[in-house]
């Protein structure tokens, strides 16, 4: 699973002179919260993001009055909350995207070929593709097999699964303490009964079932 399947592409950007209250308000009518930052030949030179933004507006307690914080927050440039982020390629895996995030503490991250930019992968363009991964929206059931880690599991699993001429709409397996691995899978049945019997007849643990 690769960023360019997920990610935003030719997304919304800004020039590094962008006032705040106008960066502010391309994010409110988009509905976004980044803002890749670029030059004028499109090589990027940071990200803003909605966080970062408010956090250059004056305190709420301040005794500024509205015409005067205008004023000032029309002087004040993207320039001055934007972070370099480490941009990824649209060949980098998902999960190196997903670390990436985690350690820049970030949500959100440009993608880049050669300096320019070409698109923007987000948590939640993560999410919708674990949730793919599983074949969640997906018709059939749910189904998690317990089984020891061995050579062949997925073979023996799949195998039954085969002769009840069911559809594997998606299979994922998990990695646990002890040996063991979770086999989740997504099928094509209503009814599993029949299929969890011979399951458990050759030794797996069927642990859940949902619709």
């Amino acid at each position: 699973m690769f960023v360019r399947d997920y990610m935003a592409r030719a997304p919304i950007s800004i020039p590094v002179d962008t006032p705040v209250f106008k960066a502010l308000a391309i994010m409110k009518n988009n509905k976004i919260r980044h803002l890749p930052v670029v030059s004028d030949k499109g090589k990027l030179l940071g990200m803003v993001t909605e966080k970062n933004l408010f956090y250059l507006a004056p305190s709420p307690a301040t005794s500024l009055s509205i015409f005067e914080i205008n004023s000032l927050m029309a002087e004040i440039k993207v320039a001055e909350a934007m972070k370099e982020i480490p941009p990824v390629s649209p060949d980098t895996t998902l999960e190196e995207a997903a670390l990436l995030m985690r350690e820049q503490r970030t949500n959100g991250i440009p993608v880049v070929e050669g300096d320019t930019l070409v698109g923007l992968i987000t948590e939640s363009d993560i999410f919708e593709a674990l949730a793919k991964l599983f074949g969640y929206g997906k018709p059939g059931i749910r189904m998690v097999v317990e089984a020891k880690d061995s050579l062949g599991l997925i073979a023996d699993i799949t195998k039954i699964i085969k002769d009840f001429d069911i559809v594997i709409r998606s299979i994922v397996t998990i990695p646990k303490e002890d040996f063991k691995t979770d086999v989740v899978l997504r099928l094509s049945i209503t009814d599993p009964a029949p299929l969890v019997e011979v399951l458990e007849k050759n030794g797996f643990t069927v642990s859940n079932i949902l619709g």
